[in-house]
């Protein structure tokens, strides 16, 4: 029997909820605090399920028939309505947290803990100086090409060719995120790659053989900080990054053994770095030990020892010597890879120590300790081969396992 407008007035509430039927599945629920809900019993492959109508009096008598008849047809049609109003729902709520901004800081919420702290600065501050200001707003799903292109030209404009790369890329993997989370259906990013100016990769300035003994000349008699000049010995003796060298801590190091195992979450690749130290490396540490011995870290700041030495801390002294522009802390690593390949070390050794991503996927999983005794020996003749430039000696040119 069809319930009427009088019916549903006149109910009151009882002790347990209780239903007043109208028929096709509809009925109104009545709970003991008062509230009526209507609702739709229906069968979907044989399984009773559930859909919510709305509120009464919000949604009238003649109102909840309406929508049991619209159900009644998706159900019909092979539809599910319960689910139909479960996507509504998601899609109405997503609507404000799916613009770029909003999908751009999800994703990297998810991802911030794989990178290092300055590379997740560096990033944030690049998405919210160069691209959230334009697109930021936007539903990402709705942005053209076009949109992102004049983002990517103002930093082509600038001049600044290799943020633009960077920019585009991490918008791209943003992109890729939306797809995967049903947001979004396209990525213009890749497309873009061949519509920008190339950036023209240029090496850090470095110094060549002949430059070395000059430099560690002047470096000797600078008469600034026994600790900085310390740290710029070993940072050419170690191939590291700066980075690296100025964050290091004492707990990384095992000098009877002369290793030092670089924690995966100091690495630029996100991966543990083994470097075995040569005779030279380790006279450097021991001579820094008494001095620095009691604090965390090998370098700390100067006036804070709870912190290491400033980033730019190499580069200050290389531009106090004499030597700005034309060598940085980085380019040392060039220096040492030119060097040991000319030398003919194996490839795979000096990456390795250079800890540079492996391409080659059929080489397999990554071993930090991989060709340990090689890049060892290979390590201290480059120690031997410094020493040599900088005091007019001789080096022996060894072979040992060049070609393994």
């Amino acid at each position: 029997m069809k319930l009427n407008a009088r019916q549903i007035a006149a109910s009151k509430p009882k002790e347990k909820p209780y239903k007043l039927s109208d028929g096709g599945g509809l009925f109104l629920l009545i709970n003991p605090n008062g509230s009526r809900y209507w609702r739709m019993k229906y069968r979907i492959a044989g399984k009773e399920k559930l859909l919510a109508i709305g509120v009464y009096p919000d949604v009238s008598l003649a109102d909840a028939r309406l929508k049991r008849e619209n159900a009644k047809k998706t159900i019909a049609a092979g539809g599910d309505p319960a689910l139909n109003k479960q996507q509504e729902k998601l899609a109405r709520q997503g609507g404000a947290s799916n613009t770029f901004e909003g999908i751009a800081r999800e994703w990297y919420e998810r991802r911030y803990d794989r990178w290092s702290e300055s590379y997740r600065i560096e990033m944030m501050s690049t998405f919210e100086s160069d691209v959230f200001p334009f697109i930021g707003h936007r539903p990402i799903a709705e942005i053209k090409p076009l949109e992102l292109m004049a983002v990517l030209s103002k930093l082509e404009q600038r001049g600044a060719t290799e943020k633009m790369r960077k920019v585009r890329q991490r918008c791209g993997e943003v992109w890729k995120y939306a797809i995967v989370t049903g947001r979004a259906e396209y990525n213009p990013a890749p497309d873009l790659a061949s519509a920008m100016k190339p950036h023209k990769r240029e090496h850090y300035p470095h110094l060549t053989v002949s430059e070395i003994p000059e430099f560690m000349a002047v470096l000797t008699s600078y008469s600034g900080s026994m600790l900085v000049k310390l740290a710029m010995r070993l940072l050419i003796l170690t191939g590291t990054r700066p980075g690296e060298l100025r964050q290091a801590v004492w707990s990384e190091f095992d000098l009877d053994n002369a290793k030092w195992e670089i924690p995966a979450e100091r690495m630029k690749m996100r991966r543990p770095h083994m470097v075995p130290l040569s005779i030279q490396a380790v006279e450097i540490l021991r001579q820094i030990q008494p001095i620095t011995g009691r604090y965390q870290f090998v370098f700390p700041g100067r006036i804070q020892h709870t912190k290491p030495i400033s980033e730019m801390t190499m580069n200050v002294l290389i531009r106090r010597i004499g030597y700005g522009g034309r060598a940085t802390g980085h380019g040392f690593r060039h220096t040492m890879s030119t060097i040991l390949h000319e030398q003919g070390y194996n490839t795979a050794w000096i990456e390795t120590q250079l800890a540079h991503v492996d391409k080659n996927s059929i080489r397999g999983t990554y071993n930090h300790a991989q060709y340990l005794d090689g890049r060892r020996e290979m390590l201290q003749w480059y120690a031997d081969y410094m020493d040599s430039l900088e005091h007019g000696g001789s080096v022996v040119h060894g072979n040992f396992g060049k070609s393994a």
